[in-house]
C-alpha cells in the first residue's frame, strides 16, 4: 500500500481541518485536496494546494476586477478561444501544487519538465523505504522494432518469469546493502554516509517530491505524458492528473482535450497532402514529399 496508517490518518486530519476564505475556489478540486490517489504498486498523487479556477483564466485574459460575465457560455467561449490560439499568459494564472511519490526512474523522465517548482525527498538526510517499482506481467515488454524509445509485444513465459524474478531479487539485495552499508544503529561500524550509499540503490526505487506548477505548463506535460505513446509508467500519473484537472477546471480541461489531446498539429506538407486527396489525387508516401516516419504519422492521424 503506499500509504501507511500514520499517513493515512494525518491526511484524514488535514482534510478534516476547514477554515473560511476570500479567495476563489473551485468545488471540484476542494474535494481533492489531500485525497491520497494510488498509482502504481506503492506510488500516489495527491493536491496539497492550488490557486484560481476558470473563471480566474477568464479575468485575467480581460484584465477585469469581476468574476466574469454572467454568461457562463461567454467565459467557455473565451476559454475555448485562448486555447484555440495557442494563448498562454491566461492559464499561467492557475497553478497547483501535487504531492507525488513515484519511482526514481519516473522522476528522472518527468524532471525533463523543467517548467515547475520541484523539492524532493532527500536521501542525503533520510533513509529512503524499502518500497520497489515491480511492473505486472501484462506490462513486461520487448523492444519495440520500430521505435527506438517504445515497447513492444509483452513477454510471456519463463523469460517472463525470468525477469520478474531478477527484477525482485536485485532489489530487495540492493537494498540490503544500502542497509549494510550505512549500518545504522550499529555501533561497532563508522557506516557509509547516506549521501554515498543512496548511490547502490536501484532506479525503480520509490522517490518523493513537491512539485509545483501553472496550468499553462501543466497541461504541456499532460499533453505528452498522456498520450497513449507515453511510457506506462509516467502515463498512469498524468492520467490521474487529467481526472484531478477536469474537476479543477472543467472548461479549460474541455477546451485542453478538444484542441490538443484530441486535435492534431499538421504540418505545411501535410496539409497539401490533405488538399491534394481532397481535390480527388491519390497521395502515396513517394509523391508526398515526406519520410516513412512522417508518412505513418500522417496515415495514422487521419485515420485515428
Amino acid at each position: 500500500m503506499p500509504l501507511t496508517p500514520e499517513q493515512q490518518a494525518e491526511i484524514q486530519d488535514q482534510r478534516a481541518q476547514q477554515g473560511t476564505t476570500r479567495r476563489a475556489i473551485s468545488e471540484g478540486m476542494e474535494n481533492h485536496l489531500y485525497t491520497a490517489h494510488e498509482v502504481l504498486d506503492h506510488g500516489l498523487i495527491r493536491v496539497i494546494d492550488y490557486m484560481g479556477n476558470d473563471s480566474a483564466i477568464t479575468q485575467a485574459a480581460r484584465v477585469s476586477y469581476g468574476k466574469g460575465t454572467k454568461a457562463v457560455t461567454n467565459d467557455e467561449g473565451l476559454i475555448r478561444y485562448l486555447m484555440r490560439h495557442w494563448h498562454s499568459t491566461p492559464f499561467e494564472m492557475c497553478e497547483v501544487k501535487f504531492h507525488i511519490k513515484l519511482p526514481v526512474f519516473v522522476a528522472r523522465q518527468w524532471i525533463r519538465h523543467r517548467t515547475a517548482n520541484v523539492n524532493e525527498y532527500s536521501a542525503r538526510y533520510s533513509i529512503l523505504d524499502r518500497e520497489f517499482y515491480i511492473p505486472k506481467a501484462e506490462h513486461l515488454a520487448a523492444q519495440s522494432v520500430i521505435n527506438n524509445q517504445g515497447r513492444g509485444e509483452a513477454l510471456t513465459g519463463a523469460e517472463a518469469d525470468a525477469v520478474l524474478k531478477y527484477l525482485k531479487d536485485d532489489s530487495e539485495k540492493a537494498y540490503d546493502h544500502y542497509e549494510e552499508m550505512m549500518a545504522e544503529g550499529d555501533d561497532s561500524k563508522q557506516g557509509l554516509a547516506r549521501e554515498l550509499a543512496r548511490m547502490n540503490l536501484p532506479a525503480n526505487v520509490y522517490t518523493q517530491w513537491y512539485w509545483k506548477v501553472d496550468l499553462h505548463n501543466l497541461f504541456h506535460f499532460l499533453r505528452l505524458r498522456a498520450d497513449s505513446h507515453a511510457q506506462y509508467e509516467i502515463r498512469v500519473y498524468a492520467e490521474k492528473m487529467c481526472e484531478i484537472v477536469k474537476d479543477w477546471v472543467p472548461a479549460a480541461y474541455s477546451a485542453f482535450e478538444d484542441y490538443r489531446m484530441g486535435g492534431a498539429n499538421v504540418s505545411e506538407r501535410g496539409l497539401e497532402c490533405l488538399r491534394r486527396r481532397l481535390a480527388g489525387e491519390e497521395v502515396t508516401q513517394e509523391n508526398s514529399g515526406m519520410s516513412k516516419g512522417e508518412w505513418r504519422e500522417f496515415e495514422a492521424m487521419i485515420k485515428g
